[in-house]
């Protein structure tokens, strides 16, 4: 996980990952995946709530690839 955001970074995006207590506790999504950002993806957003760190890069990092970043990972 460390290597993609650092991936991501030195291409200019912005990345955050949440865990949340409260969605924990009350048995929802408590992880959340943000890359947003970079000098080239002005309109770049990508978002999702998921059960595990591993669900949130399922989802996000092939949606990052169709928007043309490199991620290794």
């Amino acid at each position: 996980m460390v290597r993609v955001m650092e991936t991501l970074a030195e291409q200019g995006v912005t990345v955050l990952f949440k865990a949340d207590a409260e969605r924990m506790r009350e048995g929802r999504k408590p992880w959340t995946f943000v890359a947003s950002g970079g000098p080239f993806h002005e309109d770049l957003l990508v978002r999702t709530d998921a059960a595990s760190v591993e669900a949130c890069l399922k989802i996000c990092l092939p949606l990052l690839r169709d928007r043309g970043l490199i991620v290794s990972g």
